[in-house]
């Protein structure tokens, strides 16, 4: 007998999951068109070096990785940022580009929960923009996009990798040794995050202000707290920023769908200004993550500044059903066909169908099948006359 197992951290979707998610599909289809995103499609399979041979490399362990007929190495789409980056830089022919896209990501470390190892994405990317309305205007189209799915209880956390980068500044640590940091901070870990700091012989004022990172969330007022505890230069004005991207979007009327989180603090070598995830509260992790990522497009020749982000459309999907929050279910009407009439009531199911009625033609006919289509739960038309 075949293996009917999958392997971990990918699923099958079922018909009700894949009607929703069509349906999901088609309102943010519409949403990106009407702001002015072009959709694109990058390629499922690149070349390992495309995601390995720059600044913004992704860790080995992530990738999916094969071998070409050719002997080159392959791996499945691990990042479609990167592959829009990719094909801003090398293939528009243009400065600006808005681009939205419809893709699945694979990511080899992920496996089991609410994690995946297949992720289907909704994104948007505005390429070759810069400044804080732009990050504002990115933050604002996220709610609104997340607004359209149905999600409610929703906030929008907001950081800076500028204000992380800057306290580094003043650590003296090593590009290793602030990344194990980072990653520690990032996940509310001050006990190992302080072990890391101490080893590396970090001086003890510039030790408690990375060690404060983890409590600097909450409303807007956190910034003014984060000022007082550093003079960098680059903090300070990851903080000014963030002052910007607030007033923009009080004034916008979303300041009850954000909070901000320096402790939130996502790779450096990918991420150049504000960060944002999108927290729903049923649910333990994002459905949505974005940024600034000034320089993804400089490894293929260009600087586009972008900032963007994606949706994970099965988190999504959880997150609605534990709202409560799922679309009912629409069944088509059953037509069924004395026997006999059925190419009679095949041409009368082409044109109900074609005024957009959703119908299904039985192929079980008479009252009989008329009454197991019922008791499957359908709405039935019986046709026992003429068309």
């Amino acid at each position: 007998m075949a293996n009917s197992k999958l392997p971990a951290g990918v699923q099958d979707v079922l018909p009700r999951e894949c009607s929703i998610l069509t349906g999901l599909k088609l309102k943010l289809q519409k949403k990106f068109s009407l702001a002015g995103f072009s959709p694109v499609l990058s390629a499922g399979l690149e070349y390992y070096d495309t995601f390995s041979g720059s600044e913004n490399a992704l860790p080995e362990e992530k990738m999916f990785k094969m071998t070409d007929t050719d002997g080159k190495l392959l791996v499945l789409r691990p990042d479609t940022t990167l592959s829009i980056a990719r094909i801003a830089a090398t293939k528009l022919g243009q400065d600006r580009a808005r681009l939205s896209y419809f893709a699945d990501k694979y990511d080899l470390e992920r496996a089991g929960g609410l994690t995946s190892r297949e992720i289907y994405q909704a994104g948007v990317e505005c390429l070759g923009e810069e400044g804080a309305f732009s990050d504002a205007q990115a933050i604002a189209f996220a709610i609104e996009c997340l607004k359209e799915t149905g999600l409610k209880d929703f906030i929008i956390d907001i950081g800076h990798v500028g204000y992380f980068k800057g306290l580094l500044e003043e650590s003296g640590l090593t590009p290793n040794a602030a990344e194990g940091v980072r990653a520690c901070i990032n996940r509310k870990d001050t006990m190992n995050a302080e072990r890391l700091l101490q080893k590396a012989g970090v001086k003890e004022d510039a030790l408690n202000n990375i060690l404060a990172l983890p409590a600097l969330f909450g409303g807007a007022e956190i910034l003014s707290e984060a000022e007082k505890l550093t003079k960098n230069a680059c903090a300070l004005g990851a903080v000014s920023h963030l002052k910007e991207i607030d007033r923009l979007l009080v004034q916008m009327g979303y300041e009850g769908y954000v909070s901000y989180d320096l402790g939130m603090i996502k790779p450096l070598s990918y991420y150049s200004g504000i960060v944002f995830s999108g927290l729903v509260k049923d649910l333990g992790a994002p459905v949505l993550s974005g940024g600034r990522y000034d320089n993804l497009a400089d490894a293929f020749g260009k600087h586009m500044p972008a900032v963007g982000f994606a949706m994970g459309l099965k988190r999504i999907l959880v997150a609605l059903e534990r709202q409560g929050a799922l679309p009912e279910e629409q069944k088509p009407l059953v037509i069924v066909a004395e026997k006999g009439k059925e190419a009679e009531w095949y041409r009368a199911f082409l044109e109900k169908t074609s005024r957009g009625e959703r119908v299904r033609l039985s192929a079980l006919t008479g009252e009989e099948g008329a009454n197991k289509e019922r008791e499957e739960g359908f709405e039935v038309l019986y046709m026992g006359g003429n068309a």
